[in-house]
């Protein structure tokens, strides 16, 4: 009976975490600043990057810390409820999911990597903020937000794979890395042919 229930729970805390992470924050916050959906203009991508470009520092940061907390928020609960840390992982990851594939928003989602980081600090909170500083580093060396993006998830992974010995939480985390890298593939081959958007630009 005991295991049942503690099956069910886990179930409410991976389908909570996918719901919450269905939300996208760029969209809700251009609605609530009048502001054109993101999923319409520049890049097309409802993420911060993308909200940056049109609407300014002060709405990017709120839609970056909305797509963060999704990360943050479900997998606090489910801890403060005494799941372990690889259900916790487990729990993040569906949020992870629910940002690149909103069942809200026709499965099409943002590219994952303030989710990411969200659901790192959430788990990690050191190996967080050394996503962080490595972003901000190589974001002040190569003037790339994706690349800076791209470098410092590969950190992460490479942290967390050396610091646990827990196989779901490691396959977690590199999962979402394949996403991230999935989601952007164009701003891969953009980077390749010295095409990406630098930083202010």
């Amino acid at each position: 009976m005991a295991d049942t229930i503690s099956l069910a729970a886990t179930g409410i805390f991976l389908l909570s975490g996918y719901l919450l992470g269905s939300i996208s924050s760029a969209i809700v916050v251009s609605k609530l600043f009048g502001l054109a959906d993101p999923r319409q203009i520049g890049s097309g991508n409802p993420g911060a990057t993308n909200v940056l470009r049109y609407a300014g520092k002060k709405i990017a940061i709120i839609t970056l810390a909305g797509d963060a907390l999704k990360g943050v928020v479900p997998i606090k609960i489910s801890l403060m409820w005494g799941v372990g840390q690889e259900v916790a992982a487990l729990v993040g990851f569906s949020a992870f999911l629910g940002h690149l594939f909103p069942i809200f928003h026709d499965f099409k989602g943002g590219k994952g990597v303030a989710t990411f980081l969200g659901v790192t600090s959430a788990l990690y909170w050191q190996i967080g903020a050394g996503f962080i500083a490595s972003w901000v580093f190589a974001a002040l060396i190569f003037r790339y937000s994706s690349l800076s993006a791209l470098l410092s998830c590969l950190l992460v992974l490479a942290l967390v794979w050396k610091g646990t010995q827990s196989a779901i939480i490691v396959s977690c985390f590199f999962m979402m890395v394949v996403f991230i890298y999935i989601k952007h593939r164009e701003n891969i081959t953009n980077l390749i042919a010295g095409k990406e958007k630098k930083i202010g630009t």
